[in-house]
């Protein structure tokens, strides 16, 4: 009786599992379209969506885009009445007389698929998309630099010269304004060597109108953070909920249904075990918030986060580590200094007590306040890291650290602040 028992429970836990993992993993704002496929199969429930938006915007900042603030900002309206995603709007455009062939259409679409979020393509990617159409290199690249004549202009461009070479392509300039203008953007490491010939300024003056990256306008639409968490300062005392207002709402509607019938009952259950994996989510998440809290308190206060491993998480909740790194994925905590993914809290120790985070958290700081006529390398940066926490570090993680910020290299910062003045 015990074993029945024992099994029956097993065997409903497993239901509830299979429907929790999934929305466990997925974002608040693809919950939605997660939970469609049980609402489809199942005509006894609907789903209410829910709409509560935070107005704070979580972005990945690009050191360029202090070029492109002019473009940003004469796109906003556009933004607002357009939805379509890059890709959607690349896919609009492969069309003739541009890809005039079957073959040079699909080489295009391939193309678009190796451009990452900013509007580069992976000039990797060349080589394997040459061999998938037993083509060879030179003819995928030609069809590559149509991308030039597409919008957003310097799409598809293997770097920002090249981008800048695209953009450079639309626009109707004297044929010497525009030879210099091509040679500065060619020569960009040398541009200050430039600075007294008399097109200078006004070559200056094109490129600073370019965008850059090319994509910089669907970063700013690409998506707004919604936080799953929400951590208040109430009068000096910490505060955790949930974004509950957001969360789909599962109404199980059986008025005049006889619920003991085999079918019926069934759906039922079905429903209910879906409304039990969202609350699983729910306790799941909340808990992480709390612990959070817990592990992290002075960070609400303004102190640096300490070193937190998903393991630490995992054992306190008795769940597995795979199940903790399911639920922190693409989430995000909502607080006083922002809105946070919550794996940033999850940081490895430099040295006890030392978060890689806090490093990175000064590096960034030092290139913010650095002098623009000699821009910090990463073997200054490294020595002033060492200096102010006493840890022994390599250049190469520095330079890690650098380009997961996506800071150009000192040399790079330097022609950067050159064009900004």
């Amino acid at each position: 009786m015990k074993l029945k028992v024992s099994q029956n429970q097993k065997q409903k836990l497993s239901s509830t599992l299979r429907s929790w993992l999934p929305i466990l993993q997925s974002d608040l704002d693809s919950l939605p379209e997660v939970i469609e496929p049980f609402v489809e199969a199942n005509p006894f429930i609907q789903i209410r969506v829910g709409n509560e938006k935070p107005d704070t915007k979580f972005a990945k900042k690009s050191f360029f885009k202090e070029l492109s603030k002019n473009s940003v900002s004469s796109t906003i309206e556009a933004l607002t009445i357009s939805k379509k995603s890059l890709f959607e709007t690349l896919y609009e455009q492969i069309t003739h007389p541009l890809f005039p062939t079957e073959i040079s259409q699909n080489i295009a679409y391939e193309i678009i698929k190796n451009i990452d979020n900013e509007g580069y393509f992976e000039k990797e990617a060349l080589s394997w998309i040459a061999k998938k159409f037993d083509v060879d290199k030179d003819k995928v690249n030609k069809i590559r630099e149509r991308f030039a004549y597409l919008e957003p202009l310097g799409i598809g461009a293997v770097d920002f010269k090249e981008a800048f070479l695209f953009q450079l392509e639309n626009i109707e300039l004297e044929d010497e304004l525009y030879e210099f203008t091509k040679k500065l953007i060619n020569e960009f490491e040398f541009i200050e060597s430039y600075s007294k010939d008399r097109q200078f300024r006004d070559a200056l003056k094109v490129i600073k109108k370019f965008t850059n990256p090319p994509a910089i306008d669907f970063l700013e639409n690409k998506l707004q953070a919604i936080p799953d968490i929400f951590v208040y300062d109430n009068r000096g005392v910490i505060e955790v909920t949930l974004n509950d207002a957001y969360y789909p709402e599962i109404i199980i509607d059986t008025d005049g249904l006889d619920e003991k019938h085999v079918f019926v009952a069934s759906k039922i259950k079905d429903a209910k075990d879906l409304v039990d994996a969202l609350e699983m989510r729910k306790a799941t998440l909340y808990k992480i918030g709390l612990m959070i809290v817990e592990y992290q308190y002075d960070f609400f206060f303004g102190e640096a986060i300490k070193p937190m491993k998903l393991k630490d998480i995992a054992d306190d909740l008795k769940r597995n580590t795979s199940t903790i790194s399911r639920a922190i994925s693409g989430k995000y905590l909502s607080c006083g200094r922002g809105i946070i993914p919550l794996k940033n809290f999850f940081t490895t120790a430099v040295e006890e007590n030392i978060s890689n985070s806090t490093i990175k958290e000064y590096m960034c700081e030092l290139v913010k306040y650095e002098n623009h006529k000699e821009p910090l390398n990463d073997v200054k940066i490294l020595a002033l890291i060492e200096k102010k926490f006493q840890v022994k570090m390599v250049r190469r993680t520095i330079t890690k650290y650098r380009k997961e910020f996506n800071i150009a290299g000192s040399s790079e910062r330097k022609k950067l602040y050159f064009l900004k003045n």
